[in-house]
């Protein structure tokens, strides 16, 4: 399909602005660059910025729920295309029973390929009590699996998770970065339900687009549709409490949520600080703009109480 293309390529785009961020120095990743080649074209400060705002709040939530869980848990990321935050984590000592990401196997392909050329990422999966199996496009080690499947195929999800030995008794996580808004509401609906059924603890880490039914909400759909990038999803993100809904009428026992606007105010202060002198931004309107468009929409399972509703960035 042509639009599955078109969101494949956001992959590529996203790991490109995310290398050009982390050599500006808006954070450390020395794991980006094995993934994906300098951007050939240089990126708005307001780009980057929003793109520090995200990881470093992403990274934040995920980092409190394997604190929590005292690294007894399952990370599942959902369109994980070539997130990083596996090798940033292990390489800090924090540990989680398992990574999991899956993604289009032309995505997942492109990973293995880096992964298998990329010694310090081979050599971070790993270990001396289990041997790394690697095909075409999929990984599997002890704890580090890359896996490919659609999304909107629910039993081949379940069948890869199963492939990679996830443990339905253990708390989970899953996450999902501006992969929901590019599929079907119905099929969304049909995951995150099977989550909630077949999890015993679940926690899920949302990032995407909200407020899309304004002026600039528009805008960027439009200019999506221009890239033949269609959004299927969109409905849910008319607001933060539709986004919040999805969860709770799929048997989630509650969501909550922030526009981006509010999660950059909860970052470290004094790391904002030096990120904003690192360049200069002729119009703070266009952030503010970009940062109401934005939203990060988390969800629990915690019958036993563990404590996963008191999960936030403060």
């Amino acid at each position: 399909m042509a639009s599955d293309d078109a969101v494949r390529a956001t992959n590529d785009d996203a790991a490109q602005c995310k290398r050009f961020a982390v050599e500006k120095g808006y954070w450390k990743d020395p794991f980006i660059t094995l993934l994906t080649q300098r951007s050939q074209n240089k990126h708005a400060p307001e780009i980057s910025r929003g793109y520090y705002a995200r990881v470093i709040a992403m990274r934040t939530f995920l980092q409190k729920f394997i604190k929590m869980t005292d690294g007894n848990c399952q990370v599942v990321n959902l369109g994980a295309g070539f997130d990083t935050t596996y090798w940033l984590f292990k390489s800090n000592g924090i540990k989680a029973k398992s990574f999991v990401e899956m993604d289009f196997p032309t995505v997942t392909s492109k990973k293995c390929f880096f992964i298998r050329k990329g010694e310090p990422l081979l050599n971070a999966i790993a270990s001396e009590e289990e041997d790394i199996q690697i095909s075409k496009s999929e990984i599997h080690g002890q704890d580090y699996h890359l896996v490919s499947a659609n999304l909107r195929d629910i039993k081949e999800v379940e069948t890869k998770l199963h492939d990679c030995h996830v443990d339905k008794s253990l708390p989970t996580v899953f996450i999902a970065e501006c992969v929901l808004i590019y599929i079907d509401t119905d099929k969304t609906k049909v995951l995150l339900k099977w989550i909630t059924d077949n999890f015993t603890s679940a926690f899920f880490l949302n990032y995407e687009q909200v407020n899309m039914q304004d002026k600039f909400g528009e805008v960027m759909i439009e200019n999506l549709k221009q890239r033949d990038c269609f959004l299927p999803g969109v409905s849910a993100c008319a607001s933060l409490q539709s986004q919040k809904i999805r969860f709770t009428d799929t048997g989630w026992e509650a969501a909550d949520g922030m526009e981006m606007t509010n999660i950059y105010k909860c970052l470290p202060h004094a790391d904002v600080h030096r990120v904003e002198k690192l360049e200069f931004m002729d119009e703070r309107e266009l952030l503010d703009q970009l940062f109401s468009h934005y939203c990060i929409v988390w969800a629990w399972k915690d019958p036993n109480n563990i404590g996963l509703g008191s999960i936030d960035l403060t």
